[in-house]
């Protein structure tokens, strides 16, 4: 079941996956099914959220460990409780990702036509998607809880900081340096890219993980099923690159970073109001037919 359910989340994931894959180079493309496969299991759906235990409570993290094992019940009560953190964090990154699809000047192609033209036009403003998600952050800041104010404004905060420095980091690499050969540069923009993907894994993962609880209470089994989820994600991934079906069907990225825009919606508003995980799975699978449906008929048009 939490494998059936993790796959049927990630669609949209591995879209914009796809994307960054194809930018880099086929050794990178390998490493992110080895040790991808092993830092989004291992890293993301195990370590991580022991860690975030660990500093919600002060129980260092072999504690956690042991209780995520001999007391589930408890461990899984401390990472609910620490839900509008991860909720903010994840929400804000997820946001910072689709604005950065949004307000991307450079795009030539528009799902949306002149709607979605005319906002990637605003990208030309400095700093647009930051400023926009920090003023919303600061807005919703105002209508939540007074008990959840600072939690969800700080990790809000680091979200969007995370965002900015591995975005920045990425993109530092993407051109060649002055006098630095071009498959050093494709090198070092590999690894960026490859970290960029890991953080968005794990933004994508965080509410999986404490909504597999709801499920079982067996951390083990937990991995497991979404451990099924995540080689899906990664061999869905290289799939797309290597039959060049971003390609094929044009408007498919468009509907995946609709869908993470929707995503990063329901996290922020799951800090207050619980949304069960098949409104988003079905707000994502909608999405992502309809851009399907647009790309067919735009390549029937073309041909003709």
């Amino acid at each position: 079941i939490l494998g059936v359910l993790e796959v049927s989340l990630s669609f949209d994931n591995a879209v914009v996956n796809a994307s960054i894959l194809k930018r880099m180079d086929e050794r990178w493309q390998q490493y992110f099914l080895t040790w991808g496969i092993l830092i989004a299991v291992f890293g993301m759906r195990l370590v991580f959220p022991i860690a975030i235990v660990s500093a919600a409570t002060g129980i260092d993290f072999v504690g956690v460990t042991e209780m995520a094992l001999q007391d589930p019940e408890t461990y899984a009560r401390h990472l609910t409780d620490s839900h509008v953190q991860i909720a903010a964090f994840g929400g804000m990154f997820l946001l910072m990702v689709f604005f950065s699809f949004i307000f991307d000047e450079r795009r030539e192609l528009h799902w949306l036509g002149y709607i979605e033209k005319k906002m990637a036009s605003f990208g030309k403003l400095e700093a647009i998607e930051i400023i926009l998600a920090l003023g919303l952050l600061l807005t919703m800041h105002n209508w939540l809880p007074e008990a959840i104010h600072l939690k969800a404004l700080v990790a809000g905060i680091y979200g969007v900081m995370l965002f900015v420095i591995v975005d920045s980091l990425a993109a530092l690499f993407e051109d060649e340096e002055e006098g630095e050969e071009v498959s050093e540069a494709i090198k070092k923009g590999s690894v960026m890219s490859f970290l960029y993907l890991e953080v968005l894994d794990a933004s994508f993962s965080f509410d999986g993980v404490i909504g597999a609880f709801a499920i079982t209470k067996d951390v083990v089994i937990i991995m497991l099923g979404l451990a099924i989820g995540a080689m899906y994600v990664r061999s869905l991934t290289v799939y797309l690159v290597r039959k060049g079906t971003l390609d094929e069907y044009v408007f498919l990225e468009h509907g995946a970073h609709y869908a993470i825009g929707s995503l990063a919606a329901i996290m922020l508003i799951s800090m207050t109001h619980h949304i069960s995980e098949v409104v988003t799975g079905l707000v994502g699978a909608v999405l992502i037919g309809l851009s399907v449906v647009s790309s067919i008929f735009y390549r029937r048009k073309h041909a003709n």
